[in-house]
């Protein structure tokens, strides 16, 4: 999710989670390419007129819709929850939903007590960070009751979080346009905010039925917006990562907007930084040459005040510091005193996610989107093969490989190319001296390639049982030309895109792509949707965000944008299947508080224990009939999950289990 410009505050989740759209080059656009492919296989007859059920709908679920009105056979069951917007969360009848962390709780034994209304840097440094985003569980000896949960803290909701910063003489204003005026920040609410980015890693439990972090453990660790780190592979050392703090281009302070990871094979912890652009105020001395550079990535943002109060975030003091992030982040979490490492060789951009797969020759794939209107989708192979058995062997495969960006054809064929130097136009000609600079502008370079610009990629999810990926996108609210494939002028809702990769090679450069499901309200024929016709009321969803495939290989989907003004329901976690004759068919499982995110979806791999993560709860409420206006830290929508009047809403982790024990879903 995109966070706006302070001092003002607007609560749309929908508008702000749009991102600014900052792709220049005219490449053929994915609802562009839908069109055409659709077209030519003779889906699309007639008109607009046609009704979006039979004018969008993919191939497989156009011939499974009519087979699933009488056979559901789906690979979930489980009573389905009612849609809808409370100030609580709801889980399906027989799970129990228990809240394991929130933001504030205790990571070390000697940690602070959690106190709102005196927060500082130090005790924010040993609790809880804000707005948790990725969940990754790493197991310990192979058990599913014991390990390492890790957890991003993607960025911080200011006038949720501190009291008295709301000027309150705009409050009628602010409740008309759903906007708030912050004050000012001071150095120490800047450096608590900074101290809540970042990243958690800590020992978990379960105790009996319940999920316990174990504050003595030995592995648990808080990465923050100061934690030292080491930028490796191809792009270290660069003269374009250079600063006044740092002459050999190596070493950065932090890691910010970490959004969806992933875990790799060998049990380390991938955090992807997302939205880096909005930490940056200032301008560039003029005529400076990576003025177009960040032009393409929205630098500066000006959506945090911290350039105030450290040089390192003002353009004009440290004009290259912005390319030191964007990146993918590694961090050991079997030794709480190594370094994160950013690791370059996967590329700068808005990543959302970085989950991962083995191939079949033993090369590491990891799938990658860039979360912003108009971008692309990524996968990044190892040059080096996984050894299973030889944990130091796999730990710098992430130095030498492979970046590719998709472009999705009109006959249903997908090509990875390879963003190498000296390839096709990546060249000195076009600004790339090295690979280096493919890699700080990879934007550019897979522009230049002409990948096909997607309608805000984010988690991508490699299924290893069926072979396929699955890519959620998000939506874009900004498509200003219907075609026939997708009639809305705005796609406010998104779709679900699933790639088979040629002989199911993960590693491969070719393959196939399919339509999984178009969202939103499947009976509002103008909408377009194309779930299944089992799919009931509750079912259906809009804006898929992040996703999980579990053990059994079967898909779930959370959302980021749904809400009481846009579709009339909160976020959630939704059941998708993939297969048979209920592709297509959805079914909600969880439901979050008004205003939050569902971020995470995380299964354990016995499948006993689904954790979930819920993102800026009571950030919204001027659209529910329950509130009516604008959410601040002393009139809040909600006070989950603690539901004190001396506690503000707080983002928090949950662990879904299954009453009496047994396997999720």
């Amino acid at each position: 999710m995109t966070k706006t410009t302070t001092p003002t505050f607007r609560t749309s989740q929908l508008e702000a989670a749009d991102g600014p759209g900052l792709n220049p080059t005219q490449n053929r656009t994915m609802g562009e390419v839908i069109a055409a492919r659709f077209s030519r296989r003779g889906f699309l007859k007639g008109s607009m007129a046609a009704t979006a059920i039979s004018a969008t709908v993919s191939p497989v679920a156009l011939m499974s819709a009519k087979p699933a009105q009488a056979q559901t056979a789906s690979v979930f069951d489980f009573p389905e929850v009612t849609a809808g917007v409370d100030a609580d969360h709801h889980v399906a009848e027989g799970y129990n939903a228990q809240v394991l962390l929130r933001w504030g709780d205790k990571v070390f034994a000697d940690a602070p007590e959690f106190d709102p209304k005196n927060q500082s840097e130090a005790a924010q440094e040993r609790q809880f960070g804000y707005n948790n985003d990725f969940v990754g569980f790493i197991p310990a000896d192979d058990s599913s009751d014991h390990g390492l949960l890790v957890v991003n803290h993607e960025y911080t909701n200011e006038h949720l979080m501190f009291p008295g910063i709301v000027t309150l003489a705009d409050q009628e204003t602010a409740e008309a346009d759903g906007e708030l005026s912050i004050a000012p920040a001071d150095e120490s609410r800047v450096n608590i905010e900074m101290a809540a980015h970042g990243g958690t890693v800590i020992e978990i439990r379960k105790d009996g039925d319940a999920w316990v972090p174990v504050l003595e453990g030995a592995n648990n660790r808080r990465i923050t917006a100061k934690t030292p780190m080491q930028l490796t592979g191809p792009a270290a050392g660069h003269d374009r990562l250079k600063t006044s703090a740092d002459s050999t281009g190596r070493e950065v302070l932090g890691t910010i907007n970490n959004c969806a990871g992933g875990v790799t094979p060998w049990g380390t912890y991938v955090m992807a930084e997302e939205n880096f652009h909005g930490y940056f105020i200032g301008e560039l001395p003029e005529g400076h040459a990576e003025a177009a550079n960040y032009e393409r990535y929205g630098v500066p943002g000006g959506s945090y005040e911290w350039g105030k109060f450290h040089d390192r975030f003002d353009l004009a003091k440290e004009p290259n510091e912005p390319n030191r992030f964007g990146w993918v982040v590694e961090v050991d979490v079997e030794d709480p005193t190594s370094t994160p490492k950013k690791r370059t060789a996967l590329g700068r951009f808005k990543h959302e996610g970085a989950e991962s797969i083995v191939a079949p020759d033993g090369r590491v794939v990891f799938y990658l989107g860039d979360d912003e209107r108009f971008d692309y989708v990524y996968k990044f192979v190892t040059a080096g093969k996984y050894t299973p058995d030889d944990r130091a062997a796999n730990m710098d495969l992430l130095d030498d490989g492979t970046l590719y960006v998709a472009r999705f054809d009109e006959d249903g064929s997908v090509e990875w190319m390879p963003l190498t130097h000296g390839e096709g136009p990546l060249t000195a000609e076009n600004g790339f001296e090295s690979q280096a600079d493919v890699l700080i502008e990879t934007r550019r370079a897979a522009d230049l390639l002409e990948a096909t610009p997607m309608d805000r990629p984010e988690d991508i999810e490699p299924n290893g049982t069926n072979g396929r990926v699955y890519v959620m996108l998000t939506n874009n609210t900004k498509r200003e030309d219907p075609n026939a494939a997708n009639p809305r002028i705005e796609n406010a809702f998104g779709h679900i895109v699933e790639i088979a990769e040629t002989d199911g090679d993960f590693a491969g450069t070719t393959g196939t792509w399919e339509i999984l499901v178009q969202c939103g309200d499947p009976s509002i024929a103008e909408v377009g949707a194309t779930f299944s016709t089992e799919t009931t009321e509750n079912g259906w969803f809009g804006m898929p965000d992040n996703c999980a495939v579990d053990s059994d290989g079967r898909l779930w989907v959370s959302t980021d944008g749904n809400s009481a003004g846009d579709t009339g329901r909160t976020d959630g976690l939704w059941a998708m299947d993939t297969e048979g004759d209920a592709r297509g068919t959805s079914r909600l499982f969880y439901r979050v508080p008004v205003g939050a995110e569902m971020c995470g979806p995380c299964p354990t791999p016995d499948l006993a224990t689904f954790f979930v993560a819920v993102q800026h709860p009571g950030d919204g409420g001027e659209d529910w009939d329950g509130f009516g206006r604008v959410s601040y830290y002393e009139d809040l929508s909600t006070r989950w999950p603690d539901f004190q009047d001396d506690m503000p809403v707080r983002p928090s982790v949950v662990a879904i289990t299954k009453q009496g024990g047994g396997r999720i879903g």
